[in-house]
């Protein structure tokens, strides 16, 4: 075999050599046309926030009302009339102390009132008497006034047994024990068949849980310019809410009814509390609450998201895209942040749509593909 290959040349026919060169140059125009296509991105069309102003503070829940229940006589428990936990209405029976020694007391009263009403009766007749003696000028003065005198003494012990009636009265009453207010009443502290004493301890408590309030600590310098306006508690401008501490929002809306007339010197704060309904009773007393206090005026303003705002040298900006995918900066002025949102003062109007993700694959004036988020 040679050593060499052997030269090996094609001749084309005319027709043949003009298909492939059209062949070639398509291919290369291709090739040229496939270029990188526009990077897609998130954008956001502007539009009006509610930036209403707000802040967050922590709130004590309080009783609007606790009365404690005690013991005003002597005497053994015979009855508990409430289960323990619940709703008890004002005036409705809770206990029962043993009432026969003071049902005796009020019987031995009425007896003693109606003896001195004996005497008063035959001193007066006594006296009467005496008056017609005088006149006829048989009698002497001193029996006159000493029968006068018997008189008035008789009287006397009328009032004075009227008031041990009353009294007697008075004790029976307190052998059945009323709740003063509407609430919930508490775990009692004495079971039937203990001796109660005028100093026994508390018997149970009732606390009025509708409404209730919540009291907060704010600043000193907080409440200055709300001074400076002057605090109108019939009409605050300010209205509170609770975020309870499962992350949701108590459904009603509560309102300022009081502000502490000094300032705590310990804590350079002053007191102020709001009521709330709580027909339900998911506040307690004694537990803490997140207070969101918001302007009762609604403050509308565009907001974007905060993930769209840029700052350089130059102060912040956003890239906005146009109606022809491309993109272009527009300098904005800023005001709070509320919520993941930056409300912008100025720069930016409704409907114009902002980047808020993909901010690192595009420029200005580039083209890009927008998806709305």
């Amino acid at each position: 075999m040679s050593k060499f290959l052997p030269t090996i040349t094609v001749v084309f026919s005319t027709p043949l050599s003009v298909f492939l060169l059209v062949m070639l140059t398509t291919m290369g125009s291709v090739v040229h046309a496939q270029e990188v296509p526009a990077p897609s991105v998130i954008v956001q069309t502007v539009q009006q926030h509610d930036v209403t102003p707000s802040f967050q503070l922590v709130g004590r829940v309080e009783a609007q009302s606790k009365v404690d229940i005690r013991a005003r006589v002597s005497g053994f428990l015979i009855k508990r009339e409430f289960q323990e936990g619940t709703q008890v209405s004002a005036g409705q029976l809770l206990f029962e102390i043993e009432p026969d020694a003071y049902q005796l007391q009020v019987q031995q009263s009425e007896a003693d009132l109606a003896s001195t009403r004996a005497s008063l009766s035959k001193a007066s007749t006594d006296l009467k008497r005496q008056k017609n003696l005088k006149k006829r000028g048989v009698t002497s003065q001193a029996d006159f006034d000493k029968t006068k005198a018997e008189q008035l003494v008789a009287q006397a012990n009328v009032l004075k047994a009227q008031a041990q009636l009353k009294k007697a009265q008075l004790d029976l009453s307190y052998t059945k024990i009323y709740s003063p207010i509407e609430g919930r009443v508490a775990r009692e502290k004495y079971s039937v068949g203990n001796l109660l004493t005028t100093n026994s301890e508390v018997l149970t408590t009732v606390t009025r849980m509708d409404p209730i309030y919540v009291t907060l600590s704010v600043s000193e310098k907080s409440m200055l310019e709300a001074r400076r306006k002057g605090i109108d508690l019939k009409n605050p401008p300010l209205a509170p809410t609770i975020k309870l501490s499962d992350g949701t929002f108590y459904p009603e809306q509560g309102r300022f009814n009081y502000v502490d007339t000094a300032v705590n010197t310990s804590t350079d704060t002053i007191l102020v509390r709001a009521e709330f309904a709580n027909s339900g009773g998911v506040l307690l007393p004694g537990e803490l609450v997140q207070v969101v206090v918001t302007e009762k005026k609604t403050v509308m303003r565009v907001a974007v998201k905060q993930s769209a705002v840029q700052k350089d040298k130059q102060g912040y900006f956003v890239l906005v895209v146009a109606q022809n995918n491309l993109v272009s900066v527009k300098r904005i002025t800023v005001g709070q942040q509320i919520d993941g949102q930056w409300e912008v003062l100025s720069g930016l109007v409704e409907g114009e749509k902002v980047i808020v993700e993909g901010l690192q694959k595009v420029r200005a004036g580039g083209s890009v593909n927008p998806v709305e988020g």
